[in-house]
């Protein structure tokens, strides 16, 4: 498979129906997360990012969640954003997928006045998140049945 891919901003309805799918493929059919908690109600106002080959194949996803929505997550803090629900197909992991669609979400967020972005690790992927240089604090926590970790890193 190339690594030959783009990532954008999620906003027509084809984009959307993508992000949705790749959601559905990793954490609903691969980590068995049951489908009506994956889709939530923040996902109407949610900035989504796409990540697609270059022959129109969706690769990955995440979205990012801010004001209000990212305070309910954060503790808060509406200066802070969440990132949230990033997911790469298993095809293309190892590719820089997942790092290229978490600086778009930062992009995002930084887009609009945010001064960092907060998320919820599973813990098998703390190490990828620490090299993209987020801390993690606070301690274990189960979602979905999965252990987590929240984890910060300034924009």
């Amino acid at each position: 498979m190339t690594a030959a891919f783009e990532v954008r901003p999620a906003e027509d309805p084809a984009d959307r129906e993508a992000c949705f799918a790749v959601r559905k493929e990793v954490f609903v059919r691969e980590q068995g997360v049951p489908e009506d908690i994956e889709y939530d109600a923040y996902d109407a106002d949610a900035v989504h990012v796409l990540a697609i080959r270059q022959d129109g194949v969706p690769l990955g996803t995440g979205r990012l969640l801010y004001g209000e929505a990212a305070a309910a997550k954060n503790g808060g803090d509406p200066s802070v954003g969440s990132l949230g629900r990033l997911a790469v197909n298993r095809e293309a992991r190892g590719l820089g997928v997942g790092a290229a669609l978490v600086r778009a979400i930062e992009d995002a967020a930084r887009a609009r006045g945010l001064t960092a972005v907060d998320l919820h690790a599973q813990t098998h992927a703390l190490g990828f998140y620490e090299r993209l240089g987020y801390t993690a604090y606070g301690p274990e926590f189960p979602d979905a049945g999965i252990p987590h970790r929240a984890m910060r890193r300034p924009v």
